[in-house]
């Protein structure tokens, strides 16, 4: 499955290219449906976006950037009293305006496929076509943003980021029980089918280094971010955050909740507790209060981390991005359930429409043209459209704040050179996504008990 995406992933870039490397490289893919391919190449876009603003992030090019519009006329980046010389944080500046761009992409293509319902609608064409027209529109809008002076720009998009980031942490935790409970099932339903005992050991195994995982990241949390006499919020959101996770696992085994949901069990438990572990970890890396937010490499001794202010890519930042790309790809290729527990998944993941024959319908090329005969992506659309276009670039302006808080470390620009990478309000977004992610969880275990007459299986 993976190689057939890639290969169709690959096809819609030939036509990147021109129409020959488009023939060329269509006629050698296997079949898939467009509504794959199509939102795999947003996927596509979005991820080269993030490794363009991961590169602005490079030690050896801050001097460069120092040079860029925006510090080229002053050394004071803040109206206010609090200064920072544009140059010790021209990174973050930077990543900042190559979000912007993308965000403006994805906003524009949500407006313009506002009520698409199904691929004959003139839009269609845009939506799965003219590649190379959508790269050199976020080019020209990078560029075009690296004019904008600098002012009040980045504390003001800070907080859109902020709020995007934390719209897009809800729909990870979307996804992440949607994924937790998909794992279970199926692995539990191919030991009923089978009677392997591989599936079981499976099944354990994967439960065992989840929680021992979540565990060990709670041990080592109370030592390195909390102390006898001081660390207090630390302390409440740890000790809180650990309640939270031992009683959803006890809710995921109670006699009513496996009376309704037999396959329900402690591996989507632990999976959502490794998840808040993680969470709570990211929360307490934004923590202002020095004394209770050691740098790694204060942790691990001289040489293991950067102890250094300004600008720097941590180790939480990039578990951060490993997170955000699975969930852009799960959201990308994942088709949503008929026995999902979340309602909303059916609108964050793809619902599987089409015609499941491989007929080779036309489709609109990178030049507006319809084409067929050597396209082996298959127009799915034509009836209705598989998911909603407009809201999947929602979820990717969302997606792409999302990554411009990680790639930040959820910074302030109104902070002090010395707690460049803190944030309390970061802080408590994160917190209470944890809260949110084992209250989600929880309902999804809940939710046939308290709603007998809804079917959810």
């Amino acid at each position: 499955m993976g190689a057939v995406l890639a290969l169709c992933t690959a096809g819609q870039l030939a036509c990147c290219c021109g129409s020959a490397a488009c023939s060329l490289c269509c006629s050698a893919c296997p079949s898939c449906k467009s509504s794959t391919s199509t939102r795999i190449m947003y996927g596509v876009l979005l991820i080269l976006g993030t490794i363009v603003a991961c590169i602005t992030l490079s030690p050896g090019l801050q001097d460069t950037l120092a040079n860029v519009p925006f510090c080229s006329n002053t050394t004071r980046i803040l109206p206010k009293e609090v200064t920072i010389d544009c140059s010790a944080a021209v990174g973050y500046l930077a990543v900042y305006r190559i979000c912007f761009a993308m965000c403006c992409f994805f906003t524009l293509m949500a407006v313009i496929m506002i009520g698409v319902k199904s691929g004959k609608d003139p839009r269609a064409g845009i939506q799965n076509g003219f590649w190379g027209i959508k790269i050199l529109l976020i080019i020209g809008a990078a560029v075009g943003a690296f004019f904008i002076p600098e002012g009040s720009f980045a504390p003001t998009w800070m907080w859109f980021g902020m709020i995007g980031g934390f719209l897009f942490i809800l729909v990870q935790l979307v996804l992440l029980v949607d994924f937790a409970h998909s794992w279970a099932e199926d692995w539990v339903g191919r030991y009923e089918e089978t009677e392997s005992k591989a599936w079981y050991c499976g099944l354990f195994a994967a439960t065992i280094v989840c929680y021992g995982l979540a565990i060990t990241g709670f041990v080592l949390l109370f030592i390195f971010f909390t102390h006898a006499d001081s660390c207090g919020l630390n302390k409440f959101f740890l000790s809180i955050n650990l309640i939270f996770c031992f009683a959803a696992s006890v809710l995921s085994i109670m006699p009513a909740v496996q009376e309704r949901q037999p396959r329900s069990g402690l591996l989507q438990a632990s999976v959502v507790s490794l998840y808040v572990t993680y969470l709570t970890w990211s929360a307490l890396s934004n923590q202002p209060d020095r004394a209770c937010n050691p740098r790694l490499g204060e942790i691990f001794g001289p040489g293991t981390g950067n102890t250094n202010s300004g600008t720097h890519f941590d180790a939480e930042s990039i578990i951060g991005l490993l997170i955000w790309m699975g969930a852009v790809l799960y959201s990308s290729i994942r088709t949503a359930s008929n026995h999902s527990k979340l309602a909303m998944s059916e609108h964050v993941l793809v619902k599987d429409t089409g015609s499941t024959d491989c007929a080779h319908e036309p489709i609109v090329g990178d030049d507006g043209d319809t084409e067929s005969g050597g396209h082996r992506v298959w127009n799915n659309e034509e009836d209705g459209v598989a998911y909603n276009w407009s809201f999947f670039h929602s979820i990717f302006v969302l997606a792409t704040l999302y990554v411009m808080m990680t790639l930040t470390n959820w910074f302030a620009p109104n902070s002090s050179l010395e707690t460049l990478n803190s944030n309390i309000a970061s802080v408590w977004v994160k917190i209470i996504s944890s809260w949110l992610c084992i209250a989600l969880y929880s309902w999804t275990l809940v939710a046939p008990i308290v709603l007998p007459d809804r079917d959810f299986d």
